[in-house]
C-alpha cells in the first residue's frame, strides 16, 4: 500500500535519496499528475516558473495545474548536485515541448537551480524551484 501524506495524496513519487528526485518528478510532470508533482514541493516552496516573477502557495499550485493541462513533455538531467544535512543544491539541465498562447509548438530550454530540502519524513522536496536559474 502507497504511503499517504498529510493530506491523503499518494506519496509514491517523493523519495529519500535526492539523485532519484529529479527523474521522479519528470515522471509526475510528463504523467500531468497534478497532485504528484504539487507533492514534491515544500509547503512555503517557491517557484519562479517566469523570470523575475515568484510564486508560492495556492498561486504556485494552480500555475502547475494550468500549465500541465497543455500537455506539456519534459525531459531534465541534472548536471550537479551538492548535499549539505537537510539541504541540496540541483543544477539540472532541462527542456519542456509544450504550446504557446496561439497553439502553436513551443520549445522551452534552460539550466534549472534548484533548492531541496529534506523533510521530517525523510524525503526532498522543492524549496526553491528556479528553472530559469542561469538567467537572474
Amino acid at each position: 500500500m502507497p504511503e499517504e501524506s498529510r493530506n491523503g495524496l499518494a506519496m509514491s513519487n517523493l523519495t529519500s535519496d535526492v539523485e532519484k528526485h529529479t527523474a521522479l518528478y519528470e515522471a509526475a510532470f510528463n504523467a500531468g499528475d497534478v497532485d504528484a508533482v504539487n507533492a514534491m514541493y515544500t509547503d512555503e516552496a517557491v517557484a519562479v516558473w517566469e523570470p523575475g516573477k515568484p510564486l508560492t502557495g495556492q498561486a504556485r499550485k494552480d500555475s502547475v495545474k494550468e500549465f500541465l493541462a497543455l500537455k506539456p513533455k519534459m525531459s531534465a538531467k541534472p548536471r550537479q548536485t551538492f548535499v549539505t544535512g537537510d539541504t541540496a543544491l540541483l543544477i539540472v539541465d532541462w527542456s519542456i515541448a509544450t504550446v504557446d498562447e496561439s497553439g502553436d509548438p513551443e520549445l522551452l530550454t534552460g539550466v534549472g537551480v534548484d533548492v531541496l530540502r529534506k523533510g521530517d519524513d525523510g524525503n526532498w522536496r522543492y524549496a526553491i524551484d528556479d528553472p530559469y536559474g542561469e538567467q537572474n
